[in-house]
């Protein structure tokens, strides 16, 4: 029975007295709150359910890879249909009752995809359709990569999705979503032709560049301001086996690592070769990693021979797209506290991983914050400029807004996990100082430099300019309070008019993440 918004005031009307007073306090008022959750039970179809703490299928749907991202709902909803899903939003948006919406729950940002409302999570879109004849498949909002891979396996083909285990396909792909195989394809959303999309009026709509192209734009980076996603459906790529890895190593094998990187940035000359490289402190040990890839069985000679030669634990060879992506030791901060942070990157010297290793140095010996793990992530994305020239994916997309996309900028990840709640505050800000720091640094190299300001010269609005402002921080990875001018730049007013095209009752502002 769908939900009416006539229905919805009579309820209200009926069951609260001093309707008004009570729905503009909702956010700390528990008792409607849980009112609410009633009202959502009692209007979708058998498909969906409401979950309450009494529930393993509560704590499944609030909980996070990161420990400080879950919050205790006042309830679970897991819808099974759209139209469900619809209803519930307009009865959200009627009663004015802060929610969430949780994909696969890899965010660190606290209150991004988690609430002390009704917390929704969208486990049970969980299909995979594949489609030969249009070389597509369409994925449920509640997967994660790995189950992704194992559907379209058997069918020899793949999809740009995340590089590690246990990412979620929503927020990944919303926000961008860089890839193991970006270099030649683009990011995930490049990918993307259609969405299934829930209004936030409840209409459940497709929306492809042909029929609502400011919408598809928008969903482009533009996360849950819009609706929510319940299906993407994003183009295949043939995919046979891949060769690959990880390297582990101690203290002594961070020079040579610090090498290897460099010389595979400055000589690297085939697309299909990626690599990841962690400096890291792990309960005081200083280590690293290298994740390794090549789109195919068997790299060409010399391609990865400097970061073989490192002594290290290796986990490398030919195997399974799965496999690769499984191997990664992704777990080790699992469950714990934590955050990310990144700053974008033009391209990497030595000079700078060195600087990125004293950061990490210092924050895991100097500053008392005594943190579980502390790491800096390069992932250096070499032909990404030309790639999007060749694709033209500048104006097709929210992210990455122009300026960085023709750069060829790409994020530096910060990583910080720890145990002591009362340490959240300081550890945030441990990273901030530390991307400022960085930022810095970088600012001061010839290549980073250069590009900025040859991008700012091509742009006739800001050509009378003497220096270029900075380059936009990667969504899925900027840390929670980072001002969201900083993230869309140039993509921001475009977003804000079709903000208020499609939500002019600000429904979606009654959930966390970016907002407009």
């Amino acid at each position: 029975m769908q939900f009416t918004r006539i229905v919805t005031t009579a309820l209200l009307t009926s069951v609260v007295s001093g309707c008004t007073s009570v729905v503009e306090s909702t956010r700390e008022n528990q008792p409607l709150t849980s009112w609410t959750c009633k009202k959502i039970a009692a209007y979708v179809s058998p498909a969906s359910e409401i979950f309450y703490d009494d529930h393993s299928s509560y704590h499944r749907g609030i909980d996070h890879w990161a420990s400080s991202s879950s919050q205790k709902a006042m309830c679970v909803f897991e819808p099974g249909s759209a139209e469900d899903l619809g209803t519930a939003l307009q009865i959200l948006g009627e009663t004015r009752t802060p929610f969430a919406v949780k994909g696969g729950g890899h965010a660190t940002n606290p209150g991004f995809s988690s609430t002390r409302g009704v917390h929704i999570s969208m486990s049970r879109f969980s299909d995979v359709t594949y489609v030969p004849s249009l070389r597509t498949a369409t994925i449920g909002a509640g997967m994660i990569w790995d189950d992704v891979y194992a559907a379209l396996q058997p069918h020899g083909v793949t999809v740009v999705g995340g590089r590690v285990s246990g990412v979620g396909v929503a927020g990944f792909t919303l926000g961008g979503g860089y890839s193991w195989l970006t270099e030649q394809y683009g990011l995930a959303i490049d990918t993307a032709s259609e969405y299934e999309l829930v209004m936030p009026n409840g209409t459940v709509i497709a929306v492809t560049e042909s029929s609502s192209p400011d919408l598809f734009f928008g969903l482009k980076g533009g996360f849950n301001n819009f609706g929510i996603v319940t299906k993407f459906t994003l183009r295949t790529f043939p995919q046979s086996l891949v060769w690959g890895g990880t390297l582990i190593m101690d203290e002594t094998g961070i020079d040579p690592l610090i090498d290897a990187t460099q010389n595979f940035i400055d000589k690297n000359h085939d697309p299909k070769a990626a690599i990841i490289t962690i400096y890291s402190y792990l309960l005081g040990a200083q280590i690293a990693m290298s994740l390794l890839f090549y789109d195919g069985p068997k790299p060409p000679k010399g391609i990865f021979d400097d970061f073989l030669k490192i002594v290290a634990y290796k986990d490398v060879g030919t195997r399974s797209y799965l496999s690769l992506i499984q191997s990664s030791p992704v777990s080790l901060s699992s469950g714990r506290r934590g955050t990310f942070h990144t700053i974008p990157v033009i391209k990497y010297s030595r000079a700078f991983q060195e600087a990125a290793i004293n950061e990490i140095w210092h924050y895991a010996t100097q500053s008392g914050l005594n943190p579980y793990i502390i790491s800096m992530t390069l992932e250096p994305l070499v032909f990404l400029r030309e790639l999007d020239a060749k694709m033209g994916s500048v104006s097709h997309a929210a992210l990455p807004p122009p300026r960085t996309r023709a750069t060829g900028s790409h994020p530096l990840v910060m990583y910080a996990a720890w145990e002591d709640p009362t340490m959240d505050g300081r550890m945030h800000e441990a990273l901030r100082t530390a991307s400022e720091r960085l930022s810095g640094k970088l600012a001061g190299t010839e290549t980073n430099t250069m590009r900025v300001q040859e991008s700012h010269e091509e742009d006739p609005a800001t050509s009378m300019s003497t220096s270029a402002p900075p380059l936009e921080l990667y969504s899925n990875y900027a840390i929670v309070g980072t001002p969201v001018e900083e993230i869309y730049g140039d993509s921001l007013p475009r977003l804000r008019k079709i903000k208020e095209a499609v939500d002019p009752g600000n429904v979606m502002g009654l959930a966390g993440g970016w907002k407009f």
